[in-house]
């Protein structure tokens, strides 16, 4: 129950972290201004939950495959590297626009497969591979799914509240230094490993 508990926290933070600023998220305000905000946490619910329990898979597949303190050194790499994505921004296409306020004949159906599509190579999915690879894949996969849906939950809300998004240079830097942290903090752990 403990290590399901700390996959569980940590899975949240980081993918929570991650999520402030994404695509995704940008999504997410932009179905919610035309839905229900409901249907619109429910869509997101179901294609956050499938495309983290496929990356679970793969972190699990990988974790048992390789030598954990090499995992520990990829994983301090990967989220420098997403530190650095994170620092870039994100932002939505004219084409990923158009889609989000079109929709579709079911609002559940448009907001899952848009929120599937948007996500598979996202650096929300990379880092619950990452994760996965270090931790329970049950704790990870629903400390993922929940960081993520709980991030988008916040944005809808505080962008309807205040009518307008949140700061995006203070995001984008508040999360850089978190995944920088974490890097640290993995690649300590993995040059302990290794030597």
């Amino acid at each position: 129950m403990e290590g399901f508990l700390a996959a569980l926290a940590i899975s949240f933070g980081v993918i929570f972290v991650a999520e402030l600023g994404d695509k995704s998220q940008l999504m997410a305000m932009t179905f919610a201004t035309r839905y229900r905000t409901g249907i619109v946490l429910a869509g997101i619910t179901i294609a956050t939950a499938v495309v983290h329990l496929v990356s679970v898979g793969v972190g699990v597949g990988l974790g048992s495959a390789l030598p954990t303190g090499w995992i520990a050194l990829a994983a301090g790499l990967a989220f420098l590297a997403f530190a650095a994505w994170t620092l870039r921004g994100d932002s939505l296409t004219e084409e990923e626009k158009t889609k989000a306020q079109r929709g579709g004949k079911s609002a559940l159906w448009a907001v899952g497969g848009a929120f599937f599509l948007a996500e598979l190579g996202d650096k929300t999915m990379l880092a619950t591979i990452t994760l996965a690879t270090q931790h329970g894949w049950f704790g990870t996969w629903v400390g993922s799914t929940v960081g993520m849906v709980a991030a988008d939950a916040l944005a809808i809300l505080v962008g309807r509240w205040l009518g307008r998004s949140l700061p995006e240079r203070a995001v984008r830097y508040g999360a850089a230094a978190l995944f920088v942290l974490f890097g640290v903090w993995l690649l300590v752990d993995a040059v302990g490993q290794l030597t």
